[in-house]
């Protein structure tokens, strides 16, 4: 497999449905399937020997849980990246698994466009969530919409209202010192703010952070 190519491993208990996912996604050439599991415990077999660097999952699997799975790949490579693809649309389950430490969620009711752009999204170190599922998220966790601010933006907005320093928040998302500041030049140039403090109010005031 060519080095600049996304290998990814598939996750799901259906046959048939893990080779539509795996057509669809090599499709795009920048993508490779190098496995695919039916099952929790031959997914951590294959993630642990094959070192994809994206696994795709559906929740529901036989036996052990595919959130339960997630939770032993992240105990296993803390900077693994999974996407969550599942059936379920309630947004309980999406901050569950965000929660746990997936990368990404989107529900099998979404436009086969959107898998492959989570996947290539992901794979650039990006977190992404599905239309209707960040709409639903929003509105679960009580907040409005997120004012054009990215999923990365959310997150180190979120560490900033707690009062870290860019170094924390850079060491808590696994970035460099520089990004973290390059985000924070933009969420003050979108939130109207010029310093640390007047983004925290603003964030405040406007609901986005809880």
């Amino acid at each position: 497999m060519p080095k600049n190519r996304i290998s990814v491993l598939l996750v799901d208990d259906h046959a048939v449905v893990r080779e539509g996912y795996r057509r669809l996604l090599e499709r795009h050439g920048d993508i490779a399937v190098v496995g695919e599991a039916g099952d929790a415990a031959m997914a951590h077999t294959l993630f642990t020997s094959l070192s994809p660097a994206l696994v795709v999952m559906d929740i529901s699997l036989p036996g052990t849980s595919g959130l339960e799975a997630l939770r032993r790949m992240i105990a296993y490579e803390p900077a693994a990246r999974v996407l969550m693809f599942s059936m379920h649309e309630d947004a309980v389950f999406a901050r569950q698994a965000l929660q746990i430490g997936a990368y990404g969620y989107v529900t099998k009711a979404s436009a086969p466009t959107v898998l492959v752009e989570a996947v290539l999204s992901i794979a650039r170190g990006k977190k992404y969530l599905s239309p209707e599922i960040a709409q639903k998220m929003a509105l679960l966790e009580g907040t409005p919409a997120t004012h054009g601010l990215t999923q990365r933006e959310c997150d180190v907005l979120r560490l900033v209202v707690q009062g870290r320093s860019i170094q924390e928040i850079a060491d808590a998302l696994g970035l460099n010192s520089k990004t973290v500041a390059n985000h924070q030049s933009a969420l003050k140039q979108k939130l109207a703010a010029e310093t640390t403090f007047e983004l925290q109010r603003r964030a405040s005031e406007l609901g986005i952070v809880l």
